[in-house]
């Protein structure tokens, strides 16, 4: 068993095009020997958000703090701390940060083959 704390988890930014002001820590993943998941969180400062992106497997993702919302096809979508959201594989989406002196923050799980 391992146990973290996440703040004790090193934030490293987001390096993908179109993401702003967004880092991630990596909380399990191939690092640790996780097998099957990667666990993570994205924290996005003021008016940060991730990319409009896509990938081939789902992910399972719980909005911790902020007043975010959620980009889908279907435009923009509020979300608040509690929710937890379903994002099937190659539907389109994005988390935004709609505060601009608040973070925002929401935990993530993906498979851990896809955790770099």
């Amino acid at each position: 068993m391992i146990i973290k704390k996440t703040s004790e988890v090193p934030a490293t930014p987001v390096q993908m095009d179109g993401a702003k002001d967004v880092n991630v820590r990596v909380l399990f993943g191939p690092k640790d020997g996780a097998p099957t998941f990667a666990m993570r969180i994205f924290e996005l400062a003021p008016g940060g958000f991730t990319p409009f992106h896509e990938h081939p497997f789902e992910h399972e993702v719980m909005i911790l703090q902020g007043d975010m919302a959620v980009v889908s096809h279907k435009g923009q979508t509020p979300v608040e701390p509690g929710q937890v959201l379903l994002v099937m594989p190659h539907e389109k989406h994005q988390f935004r940060n709609r505060s601009w002196d608040k973070p925002a923050s929401f935990l993530c799980l993906v498979p851990v083959a896809y955790q770099k």
